[in-house]
């Protein structure tokens, strides 16, 4: 396996301003990365950026995931301030709980648009540059590609064709000296997760998964597992590591067994889920 010493090689993030793009940053940097740190929120990256070790290295780029247009500006801000591209983890996404019942079909269509689309974005505008590098891209998937739970219909479709797309992109470009790596956290305690924590339903949900389904990591501890992936340019990096496992025997979480196992609980956690939700909406 190729590895890739971090000092002195440019990484570019999308979802850096916050959670776990922020988190990996602050490893990365302290590795000696030069880092591009994209995010919608500019002001939140800029932030990220002077609190990093050796601020000055880094560049903060406000960058909207879903406009191509977006996407090539910050690249080539990213190219001029560095010269290059070795590394990109696309990481930025977005989720909201709720079923496709109660859900606005805009904001479903939006988690598919930023959290697939927006990759698919992200790597055509960086891919010509890490090519140039022989580089690593790491695509941020989610345990939720691995298994099927109701409550999270579009972000589990939008995090599973993650990884289909970084499967096929795997092959497309390994000729080329080019790896790719796709990632599967789990929990990890970032702003999203503290949002959907206010949800008792969801709170609940997550305690009644089985292992390792229901571990919540700290961003800190997950930072440093993508940080060492993007070093050994991993094809796979699991959010616990024991989602390996879970990974291999697949089906087992996806077939028809699981359904119906997940179904008997489903009975009274989604009409729970779905109930709060609309309290929630008329508040």
């Amino acid at each position: 396996m190729s590895t890739t010493t971090l000092s002195g090689k440019t990484v570019l993030i999308t979802g850096a301003g916050s959670g776990i793009g922020a988190a990996t940053a602050t490893v990365l940097a302290a590795r000696g990365a030069h880092l591009a740190l994209l995010d919608l929120d500019e002001q939140a990256a800029t932030r990220v950026a002077e609190g990093l070790s050796a601020p000055g290295r880094h560049l903060a780029i406000g960058v909207d995931v879903t406009s191509s247009e977006s996407l090539t500006a910050a690249t080539d801000a990213a190219l001029t301030r560095f010269g290059g591209i070795d590394v990109v983890i696309a990481n930025a996404g977005v989720a909201e709980a709720g079923t496709v019942a109660t859900s606005r079909i805009e904001s479903l269509a939006r988690t598919v648009d930023v959290n697939l689309t927006g990759v698919i974005r992200t790597v055509h505008a960086t891919l010509p540059h890490v090519i140039d590098r022989r580089g690593y891209l790491l695509l941020v998937s989610s345990a939720a590609a691995l298994k099927n739970v109701p409550g999270g219909s579009s972000y589990a479709a939008s995090k599973a064709g993650v990884d289909a797309f970084g499967g096929a992109l795997r092959l497309e470009v390994a000729h080329r000296g080019v790896d790719v790596g796709v990632a599967h956290p789990a929990w990890v305690r970032t702003p999203i997760l503290d949002a959907q924590y206010k949800i008792d339903a969801v709170r609940e949900g997550i305690s009644k998964l089985p292992w390792p389904f229901n571990v919540v990591t700290d961003v800190e501890d997950c930072a440093e597992i993508f940080a060492t992936g993007v070093e050994k340019r991993s094809r796979k990096v699991y959010v616990p590591g024991a989602l390996a496992a879970v990974d291999r025997v697949r089906p087992l979480f996806t077939g028809a067994l699981w359904d119906r196992l997940v179904t008997l609980r489903a009975a009274t956690t989604v009409p729970a889920l779905e109930a709060e939700i609309s309290s929630r909406a008329t508040r």
